[in-house]
């Protein structure tokens, strides 16, 4: 048999050589797709609050889009699908990376507006409730966000990170049983209460389906026209017209001066990561002071009894205890930026440490001051193919904002000013209030998790539970989300989740902790995406029936 020509023998060991790395290949992936947890994503993934919404991020993430394209998309979805937590009448604060590792923050946090009622805060209540009405609209900024990030950071066409949403505000959607538990808030009085009740006035119900038609021609304006459309044209006239007939103080001039802001973020280091939050308003140091005060315990989840674990959650509601005393100073950047830079320095949260013992005090010991709780609030995590990542939160505040819906315009518009009760005596025009929003990164060299937190005053407990259990307890990011927390709220009163353990409850008290034992669902929502190596698992709490989506 004659021998192969040298020529075609070269041919032959390529095409052996090309075979043999193509089953190297194979292997390589198919061993590192088994290692990844079930339900993991290779590529990229967003946690939204509902899975419709995180599929239309995924989406535009699929054609060419950049994580800040599909945040975007998915937050317009979400204004629709659980409209009491956020909207284009609201405001929102992101920490983008860009795929180089290179964090900015881009808030448009609402402000306030130049005319505003005398003695304003005045009329906030001791205790927390909703507060309607059109008194404590602030200027909405959301679509100024939107606008700043996608012009830093977009890649497909404006126009196209609408087009679902408006869609879904034509067809209508299925109302969700998150939503319906909150329309008997709404005060029947207002055209608010209208859009969510059928025929007879009763309040609508799960799978019943809702239209947002007046938004979606507001949408699709914004969309075509671009941002103007909402702060000098049309919409911003027939917003200001509606906002002012309802008792509201916004003019066209407010709308018109609007801008969002960019900033560089604290950063600060926290075991394996560098850590990326926002500064004032937002409440990132907070979570930065909380986070620096538990690192010092140098907790080791493989030696956690039952005595340790109890152990470790009286440093930890003790640690809020502080930081409750603390948060009157996470007011405006321009008084607070100073402030924010020391709570995340170590030294400060040594100091901390230092006065955190084996028993409680009195709240003078804290240093408590007179603050409102909140909840409400919408945050999501995405995190895109070429390692760029997002993590933002929008709200209108309290559920459904200031219940004030401008019917022209078919947008629910906020209460924001009322996150000032408690916290000051006096407001002054174009600032803006403080929050506990807190979109964080964190980054090390194999490992990436976006992570964020819903909820209002929660918000915080949210984000440092998920951490305290995946980071320190060992357990998957699911089931840290899915963790139940201890809230310490205003009174510097610890408020179990109904699920909590019963036993560490139990060592608690021994400690000193009082509580109100009756059952009790907590509104703290964590929606989070980590990779790490080459999984990436995005969870999406299931306190909100939320779902993750990715590829």
């Amino acid at each position: 048999m004659a021998r192969p020509k040298p020529k075609t023998r070269v041919y032959v060991y390529a095409l052996m050589l090309l075979s043999v790395v193509g089953v190297v290949v194979w292997i390589s992936v198919f061993a590192s797709r088994s290692r990844c947890p079930h339900g993991s994503f290779s590529k990229a993934a967003v946690a939204a609050d509902s899975e419709i919404c995180s599929q239309i991020g995924r989406d535009m993430l699929q054609k060419g889009g950049s994580a800040v394209d599909g945040a975007i998309a998915a937050l317009l979805c979400t204004s629709l699908v659980n409209p009491q937590s956020m909207g284009i009448g609201g405001g929102a604060i992101f920490t983008v990376m860009d795929s180089s590792g290179n964090v900015k923050i881009i808030s448009s946090r609402e402000s306030v507006p130049q005319k505003l009622k005398p003695d304003l805060l005045k009329i906030c209540p001791k205790k927390f409730r909703f507060l309607s009405g059109p008194e404590f609209i602030g200027v909405p900024g959301e679509i100024r966000g939107y606008e700043l990030a996608h012009k830093l950071y977009g890649k497909l066409p404006w126009a196209t990170l609408f087009q679902p949403a408006i869609k879904l505000a034509r067809e209508g959607l299925q109302l969700t049983p998150v939503t319906e538990k909150y329309i008997p808030a709404i005060n029947k009085n207002f055209s608010l209460y209208k859009l969510f009740s059928d025929a007879n006035g009763n309040p609508r119900k799960t799978g019943d389906i809702v239209k947002f038609e007046k938004l979606a021609d507001t949408l699709e304006l914004i969309a075509n026209h671009g941002p103007e459309a909402f702060y000098s044209g049309k919409i911003a006239q027939d917003l200001i017209s509606d906002i002012q007939e309802a008792g509201g103080t916004l003019t066209l001039q407010d709308l018109a001066s609007f801008r969002a802001s960019q900033s560089d973020p604290l950063v600060f280091p926290f075991q394996e990561f560098e850590v990326y939050i926002p500064p004032p308003p937002a409440g990132g140091a907070i979570l930065a002071l909380v986070l620096n005060i538990l690192k010092g315990y140098n907790w080791d989840a493989k030696s956690f009894k039952l005595e340790e674990k109890t152990l470790a959650y009286h440093r930890y509601i003790e640690a809020f205890k502080f930081v409750n005393g603390l948060k009157k100073h996470m007011q405006d950047p321009n008084t607070s930026d100073k402030i924010a830079r020391t709570f995340i320095q170590d030294s400060f949260a040594d100091h901390i440490r230092t006065l955190i013992s084996d028993r409680t005090f009195e709240d003078q010991y804290y240093n408590l001051t007179s603050y409102l709780d909140s909840m409400g609030t919408t945050h999501m995590s995405v995190l895109a193919e070429d390692g760029s990542a997002v993590s933002v939160t929008s709200t209108i505040n309290h559920i459904f904002g200031s219940q004030i819906l401008s019917t022209k315009t078919g947008i629910i518009l906020n209460n924001q000013i009322a996150d000032f009760c408690g916290t000051t005596e006096e407001i002054h025009a174009g600032e803006h209030p403080p929050s506990s929003a807190s979109p964080a990164v964190l980054k090390s060299q194999s490992r990436t998790l976006v992570i964020g937190a819903s909820g209002g005053s929660m918000i915080v407990t949210g984000i440092a539970s998920t951490l305290m259990n995946r980071l320190w307890f060992g357990k998957s990011l699911k089931d840290a989300v899915a963790s139940p927390v201890v809230f310490v709220n205003s009174a510097n009163q610890p408020i179990f989740e109904g699920e909590f353990d019963q036993k560490i409850i139990k060592g608690l008290i021994a400690f000193g902790h009082k509580y109100d034992p009756q059952y009790v669902r907590l509104f703290n929502v964590v929606n989070a995406v980590e990779k790490d190596g080459d999984c990436i698992c995005a969870v999406s709490d299931a306190r909100k029936m939320g779902k993750a989506a990715g590829y």
